[in-house]
């Protein structure tokens, strides 16, 4: 499956750029070989070892933009220059930098130049008074905008999935190093027995004492409490110990996709970026989000977790799935009950009424706690662990520093797998298709009431976490973080997980090549997430 996931969006990409370049040629959007008419003022003479050159000021009429650019900008453009001598052909080139006022297509026919910051040209100047001239404004040609974007984003994402694994090994080294203090006292051993139950029921193919155990459910408490940086290096080992039961090296056991579609769906109870972000942009309750976060984010696991066990049994499990029904049908029955209240409570409104401003719990004091939870939890669980085994007498520096090299060789192992992932995610991205999937997907989003403003948002979700979050912040610039907009795209980013970079980081570690229906699962459970927090924000504050 992530063989056709990656050869899609990397096809999709570079289809597209070559389309929308294509496009932009025909219609000869940047003017290539055209000549803009403007009025120029000399304002100043600069002397430099390189000879006289002037700071100017162009004025374009928006008229002329319209005629050359067909562009509807609302206002006439003043750029500052620098002039440099004329030529002995009587042009005068010039350059200016590019800032977030510059009209639009000349800001992307600045990128275009590969310098980022500035766009150069040339002038032939009439004199009409004093320092004044009309002038005609001829930019380099542009061609191929959207292939130099693609090209762009592979080196860039090629360098960023590399930082990414590099910052991964201090995280990885320490939590190892704890995992490994904490299996060697038996603390892993009593978490695992405490719930039992549910592992049992979701992971049967896993012995009972086995370390998986403990780690997968050391990955979910990290996730659920909001603390990203504990969970990887845990789902990271939960996948080594995993592998190690895995009778085809390669390929991906039910175990596997089971636990990856539970990390996809992105359960968490305090989901503390998309709190930070709206405290940041002056949120009146930057809490408010908590309620609906669960709600999403429920209906994602309760997806993922179903996806992958129909899968399983589909695809040739030991019993069928009526069998499998009836082992565990107290099992099932209980996790339904719960599933079920929790949608009672919320859609009667007596969970979000609980942090009103009537109530015993007030958002401040939510908020307090929040912090406080994740200002203690990471030390606290250090603590204990290293406590435990102190009193079982474990040497524990020693087991550490040996759990702790662990650290870097996964993080340099999973080096290929993101490159792999990511160079593709920013081919997607730079050559349009993100854009193009919008425009495919407006008319069918709307027909259930989904806001086209907020599905930017939910596409670049399972693609990217820091585009995701980009998004979010930009939509409550624009709309307010207690805006209905505002309020919907916090909770997908709450109730949601980045999809593809999680299967990349887990199955590069163990080196699964195949992930069988492990990424179905876990792009299922982000739809069921998104489509979850529509619903409740829906419910609740449209």
């Amino acid at each position: 499956m992530l063989n056709y996931i990656w050869m899609g969006l990397i096809i999709l990409g570079i289809g597209c750029a070559l389309a929308f370049d294509i496009s932009d040629t025909v219609s000869n959007k940047y003017a290539n070989g055209q000549k803009v008419k403007a009025e120029v003022i000399i304002k100043d003479t600069l002397t430099n070892s390189g000879g006289e050159k002037y700071l100017a000021e162009i004025h374009v009429k928006k008229s002329e933009l319209k005629k050359i650019y067909n562009s509807n900008n609302n206002r006439d453009i003043v750029q500052q220059i620098t002039l440099s001598k004329k030529n002995d052909e009587g042009i005068y080139p010039f350059y200016f930098k590019v800032s977030d006022s510059t009209f639009a297509i000349w800001k992307e026919m600045a990128f275009a130049s590969g310098k980022d910051d500035d766009l150069t040209g040339k002038l032939s100047l009439q004199k009409i008074e004093n320092n004044k001239y009309a002038a005609g404004i001829e930019f380099e040609n542009v061609i191929f905008l959207k292939i130099k974007d693609v090209t762009n984003a592979t080196i860039h994402y090629a360098g960023v999935a590399v930082e990414i694994a590099i910052g991964l090994i201090g995280i990885m080294a320490l939590w190892l190093g704890i995992m490994r203090i904490a299996d060697k006292s038996g603390v892993i051993n009593i978490i695992a027995k405490s719930v039992r139950p549910i592992t049992g029921f979701l992971f049967p193919d896993i012995p009972k004492d086995h370390p998986a155990i403990s780690a997968i459910i050391m990955n979910i408490s990290a996730n659920v409490l909001g603390l990203g940086n504990a969970a990887t290096p845990f789902g990271i080992k939960a996948m080594e110990e995993l592998d190690k039961l895995n009778p085809e090296k390669g390929t991906a056991t039910n175990s596997m996709c089971t636990f990856l579609a539970i990390n996809t769906a992105g359960l968490t109870l305090i989901p503390t970026t998309a709190i930070a972000v709206r405290a940041a942009a002056g949120s009146a309750d930057p809490t408010i989000i908590i309620g609906t976060s669960i709600f999403g984010a429920t209906c994602a696991t309760i997806t993922g977790i179903t996806v992958a066990k129909l899968f399983e049994k589909l695809s040739g499990g030991t019993t069928g799935l009526s069998d499998f029904m009836r082992t565990n049908l107290k099992s099932i029955i209980t996790f339904l009950g719960i599933v079920v209240a929790m949608v009672v409570l919320f859609t009667s409104g007596v969970l979000t009424g609980l942090f009103d401003g009537n109530s015993f719990i007030s958002t401040e004091t939510l908020k307090t706690a929040i912090q406080v939870i994740s200002i203690v939890a990471i030390p606290l669980i250090i603590f204990v662990f290293v406590l435990y085994g102190l009193i079982k007498k474990v040497k524990i520096y020693e087991e550490f520093v040996e759990g702790a090299k662990e650290g870097f060789n996964v993080a340099v192992k999973i080096i290929p797998y993101l490159v792999a992932m990511l160079v593709a995610i920013g081919i997607f991205r730079a050559g349009g298709a993100m854009d193009f999937l919008i425009l495919l997907l407006k008319p069918i989003t709307s027909l259930i009431g989904f806001p086209p403003e907020a599905l930017p948002m939910a596409l670049m979700r399972p693609l990217s976490g820091s585009g995701s979050i980009g998004l979010m912040t930009e939509i409550i610039s624009v709309h307010g973080p207690d805006s209905y907009l505002g309020i919907l795209t916090s909770t997908f980013l709450g109730s949601t997980e980045t999809t593809l970079y999680v299967l990349a980081v887990y199955f590069g570690a163990v080196n699964i090549k195949r992930a069988r229906h492990a990424a179905i699962a876990g792009l299922l459970a982000d739809v069921a997430g998104i489509l979850g927090a529509l619903f409740i924000v829906n419910l609740l504050f449209r």
